[in-house]
């Protein structure tokens, strides 16, 4: 199979799966999840927590703020190598405007990344209901029409290999 025909078969998919243009409580659903994973959310959290939390807390907003910060980076590096386009559309305007390429998804790194962290270093609940975040608002990315589905599957798996060797690194 050669790269153009890949390509074809990923825009196909992740065509069926968007449904940025269709109003309803489906749309809804996909365009808060695919918010959950904005880095200014995840950044303010982890600095509130740092702020109020004991010693213990405040030593994982650090690390896990650090691993967020360098992932953030080498999926910079990448999407600026690589520089694919985002999918057509109008949802998400300030991505587009911000970062106009989409491979590979921060949001499904950065989700991965969490919950693999989360599973080694926080609370149990916390890490299993992060796992089970991650799918969701990496699916609702490719719904919204952000990126292409394998963008988010190239994500998940950088968060991952981030997320193991944060633990290596970090202990």
């Amino acid at each position: 199979m050669n790269r153009q025909f890949l390509l074809e078969i990923d825009a196909r998919w992740s065509a069926r799966l968007c449904i940025a243009d269709r109003p309803g409580r489906l749309r809804t659903l996909a365009a808060i999840l695919a918010h959950t994973g904005d880095s200014w959310f995840w950044i303010l959290g982890l600095v509130l927590t740092w702020w109020w939390g004991e010693t213990q807390w405040k030593i994982w907003a650090l690390r896990i703020l650090g691993m967020i910060l360098a992932l953030a980076f080498l999926v910079m590096v990448l999407k600026f190598s690589i520089r694919r386009r985002r999918p057509v559309g109008e949802w998400g305007a300030i991505y587009r405007s911000t970062d106009p390429h989409s491979f590979p998804s921060g949001h499904a790194a950065r989700a991965a990344l969490l919950a693999t962290l989360t599973t080694a270093w926080g609370p149990p609940w916390l890490g299993a209901l992060l796992v089970l975040w991650v799918p969701f608002v990496s699916l609702a990315r490719v719904a919204m029409g952000v990126h292409y589905l394998s963008d988010v599957l190239v994500g998940i798996s950088l968060g991952l290999i981030a997320g193991l060797l944060g633990q290596f690194i970090l202990g």
